[in-house]
């Protein structure tokens, strides 16, 4: 008790930074993988093939080399001046991105067909078919495996630790060069990501639960 006692104003700082740095990197790959889903299940060949690419690539990279990319060899490029912190913002976003695109291809793919051809016969464009027809009915499907790429995202932050980001994940440095416990330190840190994962993981089975609920009573009505 005493390492988390000594050093809450660390513990604080450095979970602070998490959950920052998981707001934004959440909210950007939400925002990219649903632009990447909407390429791939597009008319336009080009679009489909490049959105494949990025899927394939990303999902098929570990995350360190990412992070290990933007932290070390993008500053190099000397395109812009970025702090390690935005740096690791990006890579995440960019990274998780691609299990979105996934996850909400997934949940369109649920849809039945003859939604997008109800909208197409009353004049709806590509755009306007997914985004009031389609995605809207994908929702149930999409958002609790959604809840599961957030969960791992919230985890992956520790890898910041290791480019100079203040996250939870590298306390155990500052608690080295102080003398304390880090076994003790990280037992710490691990209660405090199960308080911020737990919310999560309620959530999608309180969503879960609720939707099946839902649809078992629309089938026996439908009887």
């Amino acid at each position: 008790m005493n390492v988390l006692i000594d050093n809450l104003g660390e513990f604080g700082t450095r979970f602070l930074g998490t959950i920052e740095l998981f707001v934004l990197s959440a909210i950007a790959s939400l925002v990219l993988g649903t632009v990447l889903a909407a390429m791939r299940v597009s008319p336009v060949p080009a679009m489909r093939i490049a959105a494949t690419a990025y899927v394939t690539l990303l999902r098929n990279t570990p995350l360190t080399l990412v992070m290990f990319f933007f932290a070390l060899g993008f500053p190099r490029l000397e395109i812009v001046d970025l702090s390690y912190f935005t740096l690791a913002v990006v890579a995440l976003s960019l990274y998780t991105a691609a299990f979105v695109c996934e996850t909400v291809r997934a949940g369109i793919s649920t849809v039945p067909p003859g939604q997008a051809e109800a909208a197409r016969a009353l004049g709806l464009g590509f755009g306007q078919s997914l985004t009031l027809v389609i995605l809207p009915q994908a929702i149930r499907a999409v958002v609790p495996p959604l809840t599961s790429v957030q969960i791992a995202l919230i985890k992956n932050t520790t890898v910041a630790a290791g480019f100079s980001v203040v996250e939870a994940g590298g306390i155990y440095s500052t608690l080295s060069e102080r003398g304390y416990s880090t076994l003790v330190g990280l037992l710490w840190v691990a209660l405090g990501f199960i308080v911020l994962i737990t919310p999560m993981t309620l959530l999608q089975r309180s969503l879960e639960r609720r939707w099946a609920a839902s649809s078992g009573g629309v089938r026996v009505g439908a009887r």
